[in-house]
């Protein structure tokens, strides 16, 4: 895989703000949200969203980044991802309660792998007093794209009151913390 074309597949909760979130970084060629890190469904389809958040396919709901590694680091994805969930619960962001809303790193290569556990050692470090950090970190094996109406939920439904109760903080939050990563002008 060439420098402009390298893949991260994060999970921190709901998709639909860490799909937003991603969106907005320069360097990020797409972003999609789906279902990964449990076992493939025994039909060979796609799980559906109501089966992930039954909690029982052992599934989280995730993205999926295609990005150039020329305009972004995989540190600095590492450094938005973390900023913008809490890698301290278990299977819990905010009021979104259940396993499908882990903090994971799903990885493609050791490179990754390694990246991250450093990344989460580094954090762990920092702030010895606090709940260390319980993202998991396990290889890539499936991808499953999330049905159509949660892809780009955000841009669809900017009103709807989740948008602006839960995504919209975080995405000011980004844009104040991380001015110099959001796209300008690609």
């Amino acid at each position: 895989m060439d420098n402009k074309n390298k893949i991260a597949v994060f999970g921190g909760g709901c998709f639909w703000c860490t799909e937003a979130v991603f969106k907005m970084l320069k360097g990020i060629n797409s972003v999609t949200s789906g279902y990964a890190g449990g076992a493939p469904p025994e039909t060979g389809k796609s799980p559906t969203y109501e089966e992930v958040s039954s909690g029982e396919t052992g599934h989280a709901e995730v993205i999926r980044i295609e990005y150039d590694a020329s305009k972004i680091s995989y540190h600095e994805l590492l450094t938005v991802f973390f900023a913008t969930h809490d890698p301290t619960t278990l299977n819990r962001q905010g009021s979104d309660v259940g396993s499908q809303y882990r903090s994971i790193i799903l990885y493609y290569n050791d490179e990754q792998k390694k990246d991250a556990e450093e990344f989460i050692k580094e954090l762990n470090a920092s702030h010895p007093g606090d709940a260390g950090v319980i993202t998991e970190i396990q290889p890539l094996h499936y991808f499953y794209r999330a049905e159509e109406e949660h892809r780009d939920y955000f841009k669809k439904n900017p009103y709807q009151p989740y948008c602006q109760l839960v995504i919209n903080p975080k995405l000011e939050k980004v844009q104040k913390e991380f001015a110099e990563l959001l796209k300008k002008n690609e």
